[in-house]
This record gives structure tokens, sequence and C-alpha cells, in this order.
């Protein structure tokens, strides 16, 4: 398929939700918004993304120059298309004043009708520093539902999206997993439903869930998101103990991406990612302003 590529032309990139041998090879590790950066700054020639497509996607449009690949290119976030550009285009005819916010876990087509892309880790900053009064936050409701919460200043509209893992978190499982921990401090993904992060300590995204983790006199927690991120957890907290509130808390299309996939990537036997140059020009200044607004 292509030609086998040396490891020192390549930076390998890999989201906490993927499988822990895939984290422990990695050159860096991180959630969305840190793995672009990383992206963007790197100097090396090739972008190997183990995550999922929107991830792979996003890498590209802002590396134009740099040959990006995913190991497994059919590992898809479900949220990715929960939206339209039907309903991007009539909220903009029907509400003045109004700023389209897309969270970085959708489509580059999405990205593209949108006037500025968004992570869990910087909504809150990014949103807080746009102009406009109205914002239409898509596809993730609940996220958006959280930002909203911390930016009473401004009035938000949300789309229908969700992640499907994360949203069907439960309060009966949360707190039954608080009762079988009872010293345990709850930490929620933003992604979860109003009444899962109602009960957390910390809510926020997956890197600021581990900062907060290293920083707490905590020794017990319990996590409200995919479980890959227990690797992190324990590694960067030793001596703390940490547990998903449901033993099925994941991601199967993260789970997809193995050390022998990232293997045939090397090897030559994959595609690089490539997005449509129109679709590509109008995502990129959406993902650009998110980097200088989330400064």
């Amino acid at each position: 398929m292509g030609h086998s590529i040396g490891r020192g032309e390549a930076l390998v990139l890999a989201h906490y939700y993927a499988p822990d041998a895939v984290q422990a090879a990695a050159d860096f590790v991180g959630d969305s918004f840190a793995l672009a950066q990383r992206a963007v700054e790197s100097d090396k020639p090739v972008i190997v993304f183990c995550g999922v497509s929107f991830m792979g996607e996003s890498a590209k449009i802002l590396c134009p120059e740099k040959r990006v690949y995913l190991p497994v290119p059919d590992a898809h976030c479900p949220m990715a298309d929960m939206a339209s550009e039907k309903e991007i285009l009539h909220m903009r005819a029907a509400v003045d004043d109004l700023a389209v916010v897309v969270y970085v876990n959708s489509s580059a087509r999405l990205k593209a009708l949108s006037d500025v892309v968004v992570t869990s880790a910087n909504a809150v900053k990014v949103v807080s520093r746009l102009k406009e009064k109205n914002i239409y936050f898509i596809p993730d409701k609940n996220l958006g539902a959280f930002v909203a919460a911390q930016l009473p200043e401004k009035h938000f509209y949300f789309g229908h999206g969700c992640c499907p893992i994360h949203d069907a978190a439960t309060v009966s499982e949360v707190d039954a997993a608080m009762h079988a921990h009872p010293r345990a401090l709850l930490l929620a993904h933003a992604e979860c439903p109003a009444q899962v992060r109602s009960r957390a300590a910390f809510v926020g995204s997956t890197a600021g869930m581990i900062a907060f983790a290293e920083r707490s006199d905590g020794r017990e927690f319990l996590v409200a998101t995919e479980a890959g991120v227990l690797y992190e957890l324990r590694r960067r907290c030793p001596g703390k103990q940490f547990f998903t509130t449901r033993a099925d808390f994941l991601c199967a299309d993260m789970k997809k991406i193995t050390p022998e996939a990232v293997q045939r990537v090397f090897a030559g036997d994959a595609a690089p990612v490539e997005v449509d140059e129109n679709i590509a020009v109008r995502a990129r200044r959406a993902l650009m302003r998110m980097l200088e607004l989330a400064r």
C-alpha cells in the first residue's frame, strides 16, 4: 500500500482511551487538545495517531504538510456526525449574534461549518472569549450544558448529540459504586449526564481528571469515563487506587487500536489520512481560532 516508515521519522500519539499497550509504546499520550498541540509542534514529517477518525482528520487539517496515519481508519466516534448542515443553517438564519461552536469530537465536515472548535479541556475558556452572546453548541448536549452552567452571561442552544458511552452513565450505577467505595472521590467526564456530574468532586476533561487526582490528598477515586484512562492515572499516581463506575465503561472503537495495527502502519500497510481541501481550509480556520482563544 505504501513505503515503510522509519521509527525516527514518526511521532506516535495515543489518546488516553487507547489500550494500555498502545499508550505504553507511544511518544506522547494525552487528550484531544494536547494531542492536537503536539502534532502541530512536532518537527517529525509523519504522525501516527492512535485514536479515532476525527482525531486523525484534525491532525491532518492542522498539519497539511505532514503525513498522518490512523492505525485503524474505521475506528470512529459515534458522536462525530450527530449534527447536520441543515440544522446549522437553520440556527444561523433564526438567531442573531450567534456563534456555532463545535466540539472537537466531530467530523471535519462539521468543523468546517462552525465558527470555532472546542475541546472538553478548553471549552469554557474559548466560549467565554467569544464576542457573540448566543452560542449554538454541537454535537454534545452534555458538555454544552456543563459549559453553559459556568457562563450565565451567554445564551445557549444545544444539539441533540452525545457520547453514547458517557451518556449511558446513570445515577444508580454511580451511587452503587460510591457505596462500594465509600472513601473514594468521584471524577466525572463532562460528557456525562448532569445528574452524574452533580455527584462528582471534579468534572472536566480526561487531562483535568488526571491533574485533579495528582493534586488531591485522596487515596481512592471513582472514574466516570472510559476505562483506558486508568493506565495513565495509575502511572502518574502510584499508591492511589482507581475504579471505573461500571465494569464496561469502554469505547469499542478505541479498543480496536492494537500494537499490531500500529506496526502495520510502520510496515507500509496503511494509507495516509486525506481531507478534502475545501473542507480542510474552513475546518483549519475553526481549529486555529480554538488554539488562539485557548492560549
